[in-house]
């Protein structure tokens, strides 16, 4: 049920709008001016306001004002009588979605109100499409760590070298690998990627090299390889220390030669693709425990980066809070929550075993269950272990 904020100092007129509102299936709250409106909107989220424009303490262009900068994706409707319309003209260039002249006509006001929860709608989805579009996520941190690693990239990313990310699960090893393609002169070609770790033994070289039709029993038809999809670009192979013997033997030789053969055929195919290889195994003990080869590590790994975890990066922590904090209340198109000092030293006091993927998946449950601020007390209570 949306929630509808009406501010006017005249009684009548807020209370015939919110049986209006209400019968019509609104949930309305009432303010008898701006002041009152501004403390409001600070406690809570609403999906639509009702300004009048003339009243005490704070007129209405100045309440507009003030929730423009509390929460700009809330539409405003600003309410005039007759000798204020050149104001109400004013407030709309400020910001208003429209005006509606006192006394109200009933269908020009709900076809006003229900146009601008359409609109803001419309703003909070288009504002998650473009997150979900953008090419690549900004890489938050001034810690030292951080640091060196956007130096690393700024070197490396030019050049060809294949590179080799490690990192616990969660800190952040895509995210380099995004970058150094982002950077490098393949930007405009494409990114693939490969969850070495998801795709069964039997199907990995398949999912890799491709395959002819007929080649195995499900083969119905030829299938291109990932490694053909990203020729001319970056092929990103993710937790390469679960990749099966035989599928390393084969992306050996297409480091190599720079040429794959597709499963159940005789035909080579040149491609040029550079990869980059991330896991969160020690890559030389798999390979003292003969699971992975030494001369494939040492193909892939030219170039070592080693993204930390979080816990060796607490200093970032606030940083990622805010920056969660921001998406996520865009995403669910509320007012960006804020997070008390305590409340921000207790997380980084936090064990995070699940590292930037945990803390976000915190920061959104804070968001959901905590109130306008969040506080110490909502850290312990949804976040510390019991």
């Amino acid at each position: 049920m949306p929630d509808i904020l009406i501010i006017d100092d005249e009684k009548a007129i807020r209370k015939t709008l919110s049986e209006i509102l209400s019968f019509e299936g609104y949930k309305v709250d009432e303010a008898a001016d701006g002041e009152e409106g501004v403390k409001k909107i600070k406690e809570k989220i609403y999906d639509l306001v009702l300004c009048d424009i003339k009243m005490p303490k704070l007129d209405g262009i100045e309440f507009l004002q003030k929730s423009n900068e509390i929460n700009p994706d809330v539409p405003v409707i600003m309410i005039s009588g007759h000798g204020n319309i050149e104001t109400a003209v004013e407030a709309v260039k400020k910001g208003a979605y429209d005006y509606i002249s006192k006394p109200p006509d009933l269908n020009r006001l709900l076809i006003t109100i229900r146009n601008a929860m359409d609109k803001s709608t419309l703003v909070t989805e288009t504002k998650v499409l473009k997150r979900k579009v953008s090419k690549v996520q900004e890489m938050i941190g001034e810690s030292e760590p951080i640091r060196k690693i956007k130096e690393t990239i700024d070197k490396v990313a030019p050049t060809e070298a294949r590179v080799l990310i490690t990192g616990e699960n969660g800190s952040g090893k895509e995210l380099v690998a995004r970058w150094i393609h982002e950077k490098s002169n393949r930007s405009g070609a494409p990114l693939v990627e490969v969850n070495c770790a998801a795709i069964p033994t039997e199907l990995i070289e398949s999912e890799l090299f491709g395959h002819e039709k007929g080649s195995f029993t499900s083969a119905i038809k030829q299938r291109i390889g990932k490694f053909e999809s990203a020729n001319g670009g970056t092929l990103f192979l993710d937790e390469i220390g679960d990749m099966s013997a035989n599928a390393q033997a084969k992306v050996l030789r297409a480091l190599q030669e720079g040429k794959i053969t597709r499963v159940g055929a005789d035909k080579d195919i040149s491609v040029d693709v550079r990869v980059i290889a991330a896991t969160n195994k020690d890559l030389l003990k798999e390979v003292e425990a003969k699971n992975f080869r030494l001369d494939l590590y040492h193909r892939l790994g030219v170039i070592i980066i080693h993204v930390p975890s979080l816990n060796e990066r607490r200093d970032d922590i606030p940083l990622l809070v805010e920056k969660f904090l921001g998406d996520i209340c865009s995403e669910y198109g509320t007012a960006v929550k804020s997070i008390e000092k305590p409340a921000i030293k207790l997380l980084q006091e936090y064990d995070w075993t699940g590292n930037i993927r945990e803390l976000r998946n915190v920061v959104e449950r804070l968001v959901i269950l905590s109130g306008k601020t969040i506080t110490e007390e909502d850290v312990k209570t949804y976040v510390m272990p019991r």
